[in-house]
């Protein structure tokens, strides 16, 4: 793959990823709208590792603390700060996990990739992120997660299977309903795609193993560390704004966004 086409997929993948304008739409559009060749799923799976790794350093004092309470955790046992986060994030990650593999092993997610899908999604669920934001109270924090609103916010997260929703900006949806503060629903939110990227990475990873070769091992390497790089800026942009932004920015881009890819859709 042209290397261009590997640093554009990478950045693409790296800004949108954790901003809530869906990345997944993005690198769709990509290729529908620009005639350019389809990066694959090797690439896919790169630039998810690249992102992967900037959460993961960006957060990493909450990482190390849910890891350390992980073995309790799968043992039920939520009685520590790392335990109860570990015991959230599996919480919230098993629907996603059951609904990807319907949608993956059935082909329907291959069905709904297209334009129409992308710009009503953006328009309909960046509108449904406004009215979450404003009307929504200010309550709890992040201390106050637990595994009823883990659930919650899991069924949530699984809706971003559709093209065009956006993980983060659904999450965040849910969080704010539920009455997170911005900055702790956006840092609940960061932390739930953890173990979700883990999970389409080794479905996609196993599949795509066999055909890796040297060249597209190397374009791989390239594609994460331009994702991680993106990734790891546009996260710490978005999570410093949240102290004095709103998520009103994000929503008016999904809505013009949306209404174009309608009418390129529909027209």
């Amino acid at each position: 793959m042209p290397l261009f086409q590997l640093i554009l997929v990478a950045l693409i993948q790296g800004i949108t990823e954790f901003l809530p304008v869906s990345s997944s739409g993005h690198l769709i559009l990509l290729p529908a709208l620009t005639g350019l060749q389809d990066q694959g799923q090797i690439i896919d799976v790169a630039v998810h590792i690249g992102t992967l790794g900037a959460v993961v350093l960006y957060f990493w004092r909450d990482v190390r603390v849910g890891l350390a309470g992980l073995p309790r955790a799968l043992t039920g046992r939520t009685d520590t700060p790392g335990s109860q986060l570990a015991f959230g994030l599996i919480v919230a990650t098993v629907p996603t996990v059951i609904a990807g593999a319907i949608l993956h092993f059935t082909g329907l997610s291959d069905m709904i990739r297209s334009v129409a899908v992308i710009g009503w999604t953006m328009l309909i669920f960046g509108l449904v992120l406004y009215w979450a934001d404003q009307s929504g109270a200010t309550t709890k924090d992040s201390s106050d997660w637990g595994p009823k609103d883990a659930l919650k916010m899991g069924l949530w997260q699984a809706i971003a299977l559709i093209p065009g929703t956006s993980r983060s900006g659904i999450t965040i949806t849910g969080a704010r309903r539920l009455g997170y503060n911005r900055e702790d629903g956006a840092k609940i939110a960061m932390l739930m795609s953890i173990p979700t990227i883990i999970a389409s990475g080794v479905l996609l990873g196993t599949k795509v193993a066999i055909d890796a070769n040297a060249d597209i091992a190397r374009d791989g390497a390239i594609a994460a560390v331009f994702a991680f790089v993106s990734a790891l800026i546009a996260l710490t942009l978005m999570m410093r704004l949240l102290r004095s932004v709103s998520f009103t920015p994000y929503v008016i881009y999904r809505v013009i966004l949306g209404v174009v890819l309608l009418v390129y859709a529909y027209t």
